[in-house]
């Protein structure tokens, strides 16, 4: 069952959407956050929650952009609505960002009954997936193509649950002395797994489009499967 339902803000003052998808027979008894792209909750990202779904996960994926605008559905092979991504990526407020997440958690956790909660994200998501795992109750966290990573070391400290990145080797975005700062400050961290994907670019892992590289999708995505079986059970 897919649906679309309203989370409540920490702050209590306001409310957003976000896109829920529910396994056969709606007894989860684990949940996934779903963390977009630059392009919003669009179909590929309603597709890795319905993915997620029917692996037995109740999947959500909280529409982060609503305060900029909501409802924010965009396609990354179209080059107009490429920019509008990066503009409104400018203008989010990352912090922000984090408190929804953290408000999805609750909401997650409350409908499977105090189960354990993961998380997922992909490029802004990615590095928001970060984000969450040193500063939320998180149970788990996977960032694929996280951007900027190397500026949020200072906050590895504080990851105290697991944590997995999937690093494209040839990502326009996140180039080789980024990767080289992250394996640095992470591969000796406890709670972090590193996983790279040599010659592939951002956004490898993508469901749709011209971005997607099967081989290398298909091992993240193992991977990461994998990871949440083990760690949220």
């Amino acid at each position: 069952m897919t649906a679309t339902i309203k989370i409540e803000t920490l702050e209590k003052d306001a409310s957003f959407d976000a896109y829920i998808a529910e396994p056969a027979g709606g007894n989860a008894t684990a949940a996934i956050i779903v963390i977009q792209e630059i392009f919003g909750v669009n179909a590929g990202i309603r597709r890795k929650c319905d993915q997620l779904a029917e692996a037995g996960y109740l999947a959500i994926a909280p529409d982060l952009f609503w305060r900029l605008e909501p409802g924010i559905e965009l396609d990354p092979d179209i080059p107009d609505q490429f920019k509008a991504a990066l503009d409104y990526m400018g203008k989010f407020n990352q912090d922000q960002g984090i408190r929804d997440i953290e408000a999805a958690i609750h909401a997650a956790r409350d409908r499977v009954g105090g189960g354990k909660v993961g998380a997922v994200g992909y490029c802004l998501g990615g590095r928001l997936a970060y984000m969450t795992a040193a500063r939320t109750d998180i149970d788990a966290t996977v960032g694929y193509y996280a951007v900027g990573i190397d500026g949020l070391l200072r906050e590895k400290h504080a990851i105290a649950r697991p944590l997995m990145l999937h690093i494209a080797g040839a990502d326009g975005f996140v180039g080789p002395e980024v990767q080289k700062a992250m394996h640095e400050g992470l591969d000796d961290h406890p709670r972090v797994t590193l996983h790279d994907y040599p010659g592939v670019d951002h956004g490898f892992a993508t469901e749709f489009g011209n971005r997607r590289r099967e081989e290398a999708a298909n091992q993240a995505d193992e991977r990461t499967m994998a990871f949440f079986a083990e760690n949220l059970a």
